[in-house]
């Protein structure tokens, strides 16, 4: 039998234009970015958040798991996931802890700082969290809110790790 090969470009191409078919796109995730971190970096600019993030979106870790949790929550939109399995996704249950643990897939890439970021921003719904959250709309994002929260945590684990990084070169240097 012959493997299909799938080109890492075409895997990331997916992976972002299935974020953007579901209403999200690199500067929200990178709002999430900045508000987790504006206040331990003097003169944190969007555009390196936004930079963060797509760094971040360039791990294949990180796509496949978007391209996963996207696909599920599509299926429970139109019902065809099996029960009780339905039910849990389309009501993002919250003792149903796959989503999160597919989000976890990611801040083990970024260390321990994405986990405890990860933690307060999908507590506080912030920014397109609490778009991807209003079960009004009948979309299911149980996954998708989950793996945003955890792209911006680990985009901005990165961040508190290159900034560091830059204040013991700069001490160093003195």
């Amino acid at each position: 039998m012959k493997l299909t090969f799938i080109s890492s470009h075409d895997v990331k191409k997916r992976a972002i234009t299935a974020l953007h078919e579901r209403g999200v796109h690199t500067e929200d995730i990178a709002k999430l970015t900045y508000f987790l971190q504006e206040k331990y970096i003097p003169g944190l600019t969007i555009e390196e958040c936004v930079e963060n993030v797509e760094s971040v979106l360039k791990k294949r870790e990180v796509q496949n798991a978007l391209l996963t949790g996207i696909e599920l929550d599509i299926l429970a939109e139109k019902g065809a996931l099996s029960f009780p399995l339905q039910q849990m996704v389309k009501e993002d249950e919250s003792l149903y802890g796959v989503d999160e643990t597919l989000a976890l897939s990611i801040l083990n890439l970024y260390g321990s700082i994405s986990f405890t970021n990860y933690g307060y921003i999908d507590k506080l719904k912030e920014g397109i969290l609490q778009m991807l959250n209003d079960k009004s709309t009948g979309s299911v994002h149980a996954f998708l809110d989950d793996l945003v929260g955890a792209i911006a945590a680990a985009a901005a684990s990165r961040l508190a790790h290159r900034y560091r990084a830059k204040l013991e070169r700069e001490h160093n240097s003195e």
